[in-house]
């Protein structure tokens, strides 16, 4: 994507990943925000002990350019800081609209148009820009204007109900799924654009809209046939399977360390058996037999690997044919060989906690392979680059913004992370 230049407005998680996933394809993507938007310049000791936010839990002397989540999301980009809402900010906002190819935001619907940038001038400014918008529940619709949190979109669209143990409630998954899947759709439906751009003769833009709830919809396929076939919603499953037995997480030796085992046909049930050091006679029960007795099966497993190491059970497992898994947490991957080998760590530098490695684009291709450029910026780090060297600002002028404050890398007094503070 070198040539391509992507404003990117967005907060959180679902916008800064598919912008992410943009820059670390070679586009310029240049990170607009307001100088308050990353929170109060100072943060308390004890705060960033209980949120572990920072690296090392130390908040530093500017906390807003050391957050871990942040930095995670936003590698490959530079930093702008400017107020849309100010007629100055706009009008440079739209300066750089005139040279760049997309303009992306995760507002809610009513913002862009508050601001005076709904795609309609966007397009005014450049005809070929590509406005990309994420609203939770769409820009049209009686619930547009609902405030959209990735968990909540989760409850909305049948991911809660479907998980939890078949005799409890509902539960929230571990990650806000909605995020991240909306992420990547907008990536996708921004390449498309931008193809399809490229193939117009005039290279007129367009609009890309990709809904939170649509984008967490897709998943829900195998449910919502269920659903219709027999008028009533699937059971939750827990660790189960309606197709295999046994399957779930077993005990290993160890604090918290579980194994995942998910027999599929009779012979892996078997081989199960005999590694496991089963009952001849349980060897010889199918499918429904295995399902009709799951509970007391589970527990003789779970009696087996709660005295034995993880590790070795998945090997022993595996060798006999056996599918079976560790069951991971963050501590495991970061420490994982295989993904090691395989070169999937993104190791960046920041001039405010140094060089970290991050989650990697796992995305392969054989002549131009993600580029971790840069890794994320702190708070306006780019103001003079992008003003002088995209805008052609000479050096005086952006003097001025940053006497008059339009230009800053420290948020203003009372920042919060969503606005100004009175007093």
């Amino acid at each position: 994507l070198q040539g391509v230049r992507v404003l990117d407005l967005t907060r959180v998680w679902a916008g800064p990943l598919a912008t992410r996933i943009l820059g670390d394809l070679g586009a310029d993507v240049i990170k607009v925000e307001a100088a308050w938007a990353r929170g109060p310049a100072t943060q308390a000791a004890r705060i960033a002990r209980l949120t572990h936010l920072f690296p090392e839990n130390d908040a530093g002397e500017r906390p807003f350019n050391r957050g871990a989540a942040f930095n995670k999301m936003n590698r490959s980009k530079r930093s702008v800081t400017l107020d849309l809402a100010d007629p100055e900010g706009r009008r440079i906002f739209e300066a750089l609209v005139e040279r760049s190819d997309v303009v992306c935001d995760n507002f809610s619907p009513r913002v862009m148009p508050k601001l005076g940038l709904d795609p309609e001038r966007l397009r005014e400014v450049n005809r070929g820009v590509i406005a990309v918008s994420m609203p939770g529940f769409g820009n049209s619709g009686p619930y547009r204007d609902r405030l959209a949190f990735g968990p909540l979109i989760e409850s909305t669209m049948g991911l809660t109900s479907a998980l939890g143990y078949r005799d409890g409630g509902p539960h929230r998954s571990g990650i806000a799924w909605p995020d991240p899947m909306t992420a990547l759709h907008t990536a996708v439906g921004t390449l498309a654009m931008l193809y399809g751009r490229a193939q117009s003769p005039e290279g007129r833009g367009g609009t890309v809209e990709t809904p939170m709830v649509e984008a967490m919809a897709t998943m829900f396929g195998d449910h919502i046939l269920a659903a219709q076939l027999r008028g009533t919603p699937e059971l939750r499953r827990g660790n189960r399977h309606p197709e295999r037995a046994p399957q779930g997480c077993y005990p290993c030796l160890g604090e918290d360390r579980w194994i995942a085992i998910s027999v599929e046909s009779d012979q892996e049930w078997r081989a199960l058996c005999g590694v496991a050091g089963l009952p001849v006679a349980l060897a010889s029960m199918s499918l429904p037999a295995r399902q009709a007795d799951e509970d007391r099966i589970d527990e003789s497993l779970s009696e087996w690997t709660s005295s034995r190491e993880r590790d070795d059970l998945v090997s022993s497992l595996l060798r006999a044919g056996v599918t079976a898994a560790s069951v991971a947490d963050a501590r495991d991957m970061a420490e994982d060989p295989f993904l090691e080998a395989r070169g999937f760590w993104a190791e960046v530098d920041h001039p405010e906690v140094g060089r970290r490695r991050y989650p990697g684009l796992p995305i392969r291709m054989s002549a131009t392979p993600p580029t971790y450029r840069r890794g994320a910026p702190c708070l306006g780090e780019h103001n003079r680059e992008v003003l002088v060297e995209v805008l052609g600002f000479p050096p005086s002028r952006v003097d001025e913004l940053e006497r008059a404050g339009m230009l800053r890398d420290t948020p203003p007094e009372g920042a919060t992370g969503r606005g100004i503070k009175k007093s």
